[in-house]
């Protein structure tokens, strides 16, 4: 079941390989998680000393949140991957024009899971393209639906 979904990655950027991390979150970041008060719009996946860190992603405190606890909405927050997983990324994110974006948040086995994608940065006139790809397959299926009837 999806949390949150990045539309805004598919638009920037071609996708090539998707993976499917788990996340070290504190006890109010989950419980604000599963209210629906995350933001990865903005986010980015950086390696750091062998790992990579989601930055970037807003997760806002609930208002009944613990008084001993100073939340951080903003904080880095690193992810779980395969040690394979990770030396393959790394090795693909220091080539050019690579970068890992989010493209989903959601439950796996009652646990919260993200999946990143490994991403090329999108150019104006692909963007354009893409637009105009489902702008077309929209208009498509409306004209089959009409024709059917």
């Amino acid at each position: 079941m999806s949390i949150i979904e990045n539309r805004k990655a598919y638009h920037d950027y071609f996708i090539e390989e998707k993976y499917e991390a788990g996340l070290v979150l504190e006890g109010w970041e989950v419980k604000a998680i599963r209210a629906g008060r995350i933001q990865i719009k903005e986010s980015y996946v950086l390696p750091r000393n062998g790992a990579f860190y989601l930055v970037g992603a807003h997760i806002s405190p609930l208002p009944t949140a613990s008084t001993h606890i100073h939340p951080d909405p903003t904080r880095d927050r690193k992810l779980l991957l395969n040690q394979r997983e990770i030396n393959r990324l790394i090795g693909s994110v220091e080539r050019a024009g690579y970068t890992l974006a989010p493209l989903d948040m959601h439950y796996a086995k009652g646990r919260i899971k993200i999946e990143i994608g490994l991403a090329k940065g999108k150019q104006l006139h692909d963007k354009r393209e893409s637009t105009k790809d489902r702008e077309w397959q929209r208009d498509k299926q409306r004209l089959m639906k009409h024709k059917v009837r």
